[in-house]
């Protein structure tokens, strides 16, 4: 759990760290870009380790079962992973209404990841892994309105970004159905 933990703490706080603005500003002119940019990652990509490995470490070791999920919430984990996939989708597709209307999509992926995450498993590793990605997205989603970023621009009608984000979010959400299991070493239901 330990290395859970500190996983988190590291990858968390890196991205926490964009929100602290004068901070990062001191960072990038004591660093340069680049050298921001290289740390911000090297240390995203230490913490996103330790929490593959910490999670992984505690499933085999320590799970503590806290409640057991009825089936029902596990559809709507499903339903909500469906959303989370095409809100990601929407980030990197061309502008469209779901990118205007999600404002932040990544966030929102995030959020809805989190939270079917949450509905579905209930033991301790899952309420600390989930619990903290939950916690942060809403933060940082505080902290973005806080700053006056009002995120993607107003778009009418149903544009190609929004059919992109549509078809590319349902194919990868399926596709977890096979990459689950292997990548995670548990079948989505």
């Amino acid at each position: 759990m330990t290395l859970l933990i500190a996983g988190l703490a590291i990858f968390l706080g890196v991205h926490t760290l964009t929100t602290l603005r004068p901070t990062r500003a001191v960072l990038i002119g004591r660093l340069g870009e680049g050298g921001y940019k290289g740390l911000y990652s090297l240390l995203a990509a230490v913490g996103l380790g330790l929490i593959i490995w910490g999670f992984g470490h505690y499933r085999a070791t320590d799970d503590v079962q806290l409640w057991s999920p009825p089936l029902a919430l596990k559809h709507v984990a499903r339903l909500l992973m469906w959303l989370a996939f095409v809100a990601l989708a929407a980030t990197y597709a061309p502008p469209g209404r779901i990118k205007a209307i999600l404002r932040h999509p990544m966030l929102v992926a995030v959020k809805t990841w989190a939270l079917a995450h949450l509905l579905a498993n209930g033991d301790l590793g899952a309420l600390i892994l989930f619990g903290a990605f939950l916690a942060w997205a809403v933060y940082d989603r505080i902290a973005v309105k806080r700053r006056g970023d009002r995120g993607a621009p107003p778009v009418t009608g149903f544009t190609s970004g929004d059919a992109i984000a549509i078809v590319v979010g349902s194919v990868a959400y399926v596709a977890m159905y096979w990459v689950h299991p292997w990548l995670i070493g548990v079948p989505i239901l």
